[in-house]
Parts: C-alpha cells; sequence; structure tokens
C-alpha cells in the first residue's frame, strides 16, 4: 500500500483484527481519480467466500512539490462497496485473461438488493491507453440518487490483480484448509473388500 495516498486507519492492526488489502490508488491532476481496495473473506462455516472491492472516488488533488507538500486523499466515506462472489471473479478473471473483451459483451454484471441496483463494468481498452476500466455504478431508487466510481488498471496491475484472484479462489470456495477428523471405517472396509475379490 502506497502510505502517500493512504487516508485510512491503522487501528486493526494494534487490536489484532487488521485484514491485509490489495490497494490502487490513482490520482490525476484533475481530482477526477479513484483508489480501489480489495479485501478476501474466505469461506466459513456457511458463508460464501468473497472479494469485497471498495471504490473511492479522488477528494483532494494535492501538491506533493509544494514547501509542506499535501498528498491526494480519496472520498472512503462515500465510497462503493461491491461483494464479488465466485462468479463475478470468475467472470472478471475471463476478460483479464482474454477470453472476452468485457463483461457480458459490456453489459456489466448487476448486483440488485431492496436498497439498491449496482452495475460492475470490467472492459479491456487500448486507447488512449492499453489496460482495463473497471467500473461500478449504483442507483438507490431516484434519478438523482446514482454515484459511480472509475478505476484505469494498467497492463500490469491488471495482471497481478488477475494472479491474486486466481490463487484465492480456493480458500473463497472452501475456506481455509483445516483437518476435520472423521470416520473411516467404511472406506478401508471398502476399499479391503476391493482388494479381496482382485485377488480372487
Amino acid at each position: 500500500m502506497n502510505e502517500e495516498y493512504d487516508n485510512t486507519t491503522n487501528k486493526g492492526a494494534r487490536t489484532g483484527l487488521y485484514r491485509p488489502k490489495l490497494s490502487f490508488y490513482h490520482p490525476n491532476a484533475k481530482g477526477t481519480g479513484c483508489a480501489l481496495s480489495m479485501e478476501l473473506h474466505p469461506a466459513h462455516d456457511q458463508t460464501d467466500g468473497s472479494i469485497m472491492a471498495q471504490f473511492a472516488n479522488q477528494k483532494t488533488i494535492g501538491n506533493r512539490n509544494a514547501a509542506n507538500p499535501t498528498f491526494s486523499r480519496f472520498d472512503w466515506e462515500n465510497s462503493i462497496c461491491v461483494k464479488l462472489d465466485f462468479t463475478d471473479l470468475t467472470k472478471m478473471l475471463q476478460v483479464f485473461r482474454g477470453e472476452c473483451e468485457s463483461l457480458e459483451d459490456g453489459k456489466g454484471l448487476y448486483h440488485i438488493s431492496p436498497r439498491a441496483t449496482t452495475r460492475i463494468v470490467l472492459r479491456h481498452v487500448l486507447e488512449p491507453l492499453s489496460g482495463y476500466s473497471l467500473e461500478v455504478y449504483r442507483n438507490s431508487g431516484g434519478p438523482a440518487d446514482g454515484t459511480s466510481a472509475r478505476i484505469f488498471l494498467a497492463p500490469n496491475e491488471a495482471s497481478g490483480l488477475a494472479a491474486a484472484v486466481e490463487n484465492s479462489l480456493g480458500v473463497i470456495c472452501f475456506g481455509i484448509p483445516t483437518v476435520v477428523p472423521h470416520d473411516t471405517t467404511a472406506y478401508r472396509r471398502e476399499v479391503k473388500g476391493m482388494r479381496n475379490v482382485s485377488a480372487a
């Protein structure tokens, strides 16, 4: 995480509750940049695993060359948070791998809840720069209730993110591996019977 653009606290780190995140901070001189934070939630008990993606639009521009340098800040208080499940992530991997140019032929993925409708768009772009545009649009009801955020991922960032997501799918599907003792007597009896039949 680049501390220049981090306006979150590490209070959780002191209590042992801090969850590592993969973050991208892309401010620009126009103040229209965006930050993206991704947090892995392994499956557990009866809960499916996911990656929580949080988008925060740029709040201030900052000036690193001033006598007292200031850095761009992002509006985490009004961020858009999206839960990406197995299906969402595997479809995003198809775009990153070049199997398709965009999610659902540009229509994106829809998450619909009683409170809001969220559309997630991921597309490969070539102009003006090669990379991937990841966008999120949320509407809570009326035409004035819409919010959106967009971050551009360079090819190396997209490649790294794809690798991280792919390597996370195991714990997203099955949780953190643990040994659960179980009775294998029936299995051993069945295998022994099969061996006896083969010997006969």
